[in-house]
Protein backbone atom coordinates (compact mmCIF):
# COMPACT_ATOMS: atom_id res chain seq x y z
CA UNK A 1 0.00 0.00 0.00
CA UNK A 2 1.21 3.69 -0.79
CA UNK A 3 2.39 5.35 2.22
CA UNK A 4 0.17 8.55 1.38
CA UNK A 5 -3.00 5.96 2.51
CA UNK A 6 -1.27 4.22 5.45
CA UNK A 7 -3.99 5.91 7.20
CA UNK A 8 -6.91 6.51 5.32
CA UNK A 9 -10.28 6.96 6.72
CA UNK A 10 -8.07 7.96 10.42
CA UNK A 11 -9.03 10.55 12.64
CA UNK A 12 -6.21 12.55 14.47
CA UNK A 13 -6.82 15.18 17.00
CA UNK A 14 -3.76 17.54 17.71
CA UNK A 15 -4.40 19.93 21.07
CA UNK A 16 -3.18 23.40 20.61
CA UNK A 17 -2.86 26.48 22.67
CA UNK A 18 -1.01 29.52 23.40
CA UNK A 19 3.05 29.12 23.49
CA UNK A 20 2.72 25.11 22.00
CA UNK A 21 6.15 24.22 20.66
CA UNK A 22 6.34 24.56 17.06
CA UNK A 23 7.64 21.62 15.39
CA UNK A 24 5.88 19.97 18.04
CA UNK A 25 2.85 20.70 16.47
CA UNK A 26 3.32 20.79 13.00
CA UNK A 27 5.70 18.22 12.37
CA UNK A 28 2.82 15.32 13.01
CA UNK A 29 0.34 17.31 11.96
CA UNK A 30 1.85 17.02 8.09
CA UNK A 31 3.12 13.57 8.54
CA UNK A 32 -0.16 12.36 9.77
CA UNK A 33 -1.88 14.45 6.76
CA UNK A 34 1.26 13.32 4.32
CA UNK A 35 0.27 9.11 5.67
CA UNK A 36 -3.44 10.35 4.23
CA UNK A 37 -5.14 10.59 7.38
CA UNK A 38 -7.05 13.13 8.43
CA UNK A 39 -5.58 15.81 11.63
CA UNK A 40 -7.43 18.12 13.11
CA UNK A 41 -6.34 21.06 15.46
CA UNK A 42 -8.62 20.79 18.80
CA UNK A 43 -8.44 24.44 20.85
CA UNK A 44 -10.25 25.08 24.06
CA UNK A 45 -11.76 28.05 22.53
CA UNK A 46 -13.16 30.78 22.41
CA UNK A 47 -9.96 31.87 20.10
CA UNK A 48 -9.43 30.07 16.86
CA UNK A 49 -6.00 31.13 16.60
CA UNK A 50 -3.29 29.85 19.09
CA UNK A 51 0.69 31.55 18.54
CA UNK A 52 3.37 28.55 19.24
CA UNK A 53 6.76 29.61 21.26
CA UNK A 54 7.79 31.55 18.63
CA UNK A 55 5.14 33.60 17.22
CA UNK A 56 3.48 31.05 14.47
CA UNK A 57 0.13 30.68 14.26
CA UNK A 58 -2.17 27.52 14.13
CA UNK A 59 -5.90 27.84 12.87
CA UNK A 60 -8.11 25.76 15.33
CA UNK A 61 -10.59 23.58 13.25
CA UNK A 62 -12.75 22.46 16.16
CA UNK A 63 -13.79 23.69 19.41
CA UNK A 64 -12.64 21.29 22.50
CA UNK A 65 -16.72 21.75 23.16
CA UNK A 66 -17.50 20.49 19.30
CA UNK A 67 -15.98 17.26 19.29
CA UNK A 68 -16.46 13.88 20.89
CA UNK A 69 -13.54 11.61 21.75
CA UNK A 70 -14.92 8.85 19.67
CA UNK A 71 -14.72 10.64 16.57
CA UNK A 72 -10.51 10.09 16.83
CA UNK A 73 -8.39 6.98 16.88
CA UNK A 74 -5.55 9.45 18.19
CA UNK A 75 -4.73 12.28 19.87
CA UNK A 76 -1.53 14.15 19.65
CA UNK A 77 -0.23 16.41 22.73
CA UNK A 78 2.34 18.90 21.44
CA UNK A 79 4.75 20.49 24.02
CA UNK A 80 6.31 23.91 24.96
CA UNK A 81 4.05 25.71 27.46
CA UNK A 82 0.87 25.06 26.26
CA UNK A 83 -0.24 22.20 27.87
CA UNK A 84 0.35 24.22 31.13
CA UNK A 85 -2.69 26.48 29.32
CA UNK A 86 -4.51 23.29 27.50
CA UNK A 87 -4.75 21.68 31.41
CA UNK A 88 -6.59 24.58 32.98
CA UNK A 89 -9.49 23.61 30.48
CA UNK A 90 -11.78 20.78 32.43
CA UNK A 91 -12.61 20.47 28.40
CA UNK A 92 -9.42 19.38 27.25
CA UNK A 93 -8.37 17.28 30.39
CA UNK A 94 -11.48 15.18 29.98
CA UNK A 95 -10.84 14.63 26.31
CA UNK A 96 -7.56 13.10 26.68
CA UNK A 97 -8.73 11.13 29.64
CA UNK A 98 -11.45 9.41 27.41
CA UNK A 99 -9.08 9.06 24.38
CA UNK A 100 -6.73 6.88 27.21
CA UNK A 101 -9.54 5.02 28.61
CA UNK A 102 -11.50 3.88 25.50
CA UNK A 103 -8.24 2.78 23.92
CA UNK A 104 -7.13 5.49 21.23
CA UNK A 105 -3.33 6.32 20.70
CA UNK A 106 -2.44 9.10 22.77
CA UNK A 107 0.87 10.58 21.94
CA UNK A 108 2.71 13.48 24.19
CA UNK A 109 6.18 14.89 23.73
CA UNK A 110 8.08 17.39 25.78
CA UNK A 111 5.85 18.63 28.19
CA UNK A 112 2.80 17.28 26.87
CA UNK A 113 3.29 14.93 29.38
CA UNK A 114 1.69 17.49 31.84
CA UNK A 115 -1.68 16.34 30.26
CA UNK A 116 -1.47 12.93 31.14
CA UNK A 117 -0.99 13.54 34.48
CA UNK A 118 -3.49 16.21 34.84
CA UNK A 119 -5.80 13.60 33.01
CA UNK A 120 -4.76 10.75 36.10
CA UNK A 121 -3.85 8.30 33.54
CA UNK A 122 -0.46 6.98 33.99
CA UNK A 123 -0.66 5.42 37.38
CA UNK A 124 1.47 2.55 36.66
CA UNK A 125 2.62 3.45 33.25
CA UNK A 126 6.01 3.88 31.51
CA UNK A 127 6.47 7.59 29.99
CA UNK A 128 9.00 9.54 28.88
CA UNK A 129 8.93 13.89 29.12
CA UNK A 130 10.99 16.59 28.84
CA UNK A 131 13.51 15.80 31.88
CA UNK A 132 11.98 18.87 33.62
CA UNK A 133 8.87 17.70 33.82
CA UNK A 134 9.72 14.21 35.33
CA UNK A 135 8.67 14.37 39.10
CA UNK A 136 5.59 15.40 37.50
CA UNK A 137 4.95 12.85 35.82
CA UNK A 138 6.68 10.45 38.70
CA UNK A 139 4.46 12.13 41.49
CA UNK A 140 1.59 11.05 39.50
CA UNK A 141 2.53 7.69 39.64
CA UNK A 142 4.67 6.93 36.47
CA UNK A 143 7.59 5.04 35.66
CA UNK A 144 9.94 7.58 33.90
CA UNK A 145 12.20 6.36 31.11
CA UNK A 146 14.80 8.35 30.05
CA UNK A 147 14.53 7.54 25.91
CA UNK A 148 13.59 8.73 22.48
CA UNK A 149 10.36 7.42 22.67
CA UNK A 150 8.35 4.99 25.33
CA UNK A 151 5.57 3.05 24.28
CA UNK A 152 3.23 1.72 27.33
CA UNK A 153 -0.23 0.39 25.60
CA UNK A 154 -1.91 3.03 23.90
CA UNK A 155 0.41 6.07 25.65
CA UNK A 156 3.39 7.01 23.38
CA UNK A 157 5.59 9.14 24.89
CA UNK A 158 8.84 11.60 23.56
CA UNK A 159 11.13 13.94 25.38
CA UNK A 160 12.21 17.05 22.92
CA UNK A 161 11.95 18.06 19.25
CA UNK A 162 15.12 15.52 18.26
CA UNK A 163 13.09 12.65 19.30
CA UNK A 164 10.04 13.51 16.88
CA UNK A 165 11.50 11.34 13.74
CA UNK A 166 11.40 8.44 16.46
CA UNK A 167 7.83 9.79 18.15
CA UNK A 168 6.18 10.61 14.58
CA UNK A 169 7.21 6.72 13.40
CA UNK A 170 6.06 5.53 16.58
CA UNK A 171 2.55 7.39 16.42
CA UNK A 172 2.01 6.23 12.23
CA UNK A 173 2.65 2.40 13.43
CA UNK A 174 0.56 2.52 16.14
CA UNK A 175 -1.93 3.81 13.62
CA UNK A 176 -1.21 1.36 10.88
CA UNK A 177 -2.01 -1.72 13.00
CA UNK A 178 1.39 -2.59 13.73
CA UNK A 179 1.98 -4.71 16.81
CA UNK A 180 5.48 -2.97 17.80
CA UNK A 181 6.58 0.28 17.98
CA UNK A 182 9.55 0.40 15.54
CA UNK A 183 11.93 3.05 17.89
CA UNK A 184 11.55 1.00 21.17
CA UNK A 185 9.91 -2.53 20.30
CA UNK A 186 7.43 -2.23 22.53
CA UNK A 187 3.83 -4.14 21.90
CA UNK A 188 1.18 -0.88 21.33
CA UNK A 189 -1.18 -3.00 23.15
CA UNK A 190 1.59 -3.18 26.24
CA UNK A 191 2.92 -6.43 25.67
CA UNK A 192 6.61 -7.29 26.68
CA UNK A 193 9.97 -6.06 24.66
CA UNK A 194 11.29 -8.07 21.37
CA UNK A 195 14.29 -9.96 22.21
Amino acid sequence: MPQATWLQGQHVALLAEDLYEDLELWYPLLRVREAGGEAVVVGPGPGRTHTSKHGYPVEVDRLVGEVDPADFDAVIIPGGYAPDRMRRHPAMVALVRQAVLNHKVVAAICHGGWMLASAEVIQGRNVTCFHAIKDDLIHAGARYRDEEVVVDGNIITSRQPSDLPAFCHAILAALAGAGRCPACHMAFNGGPPRD
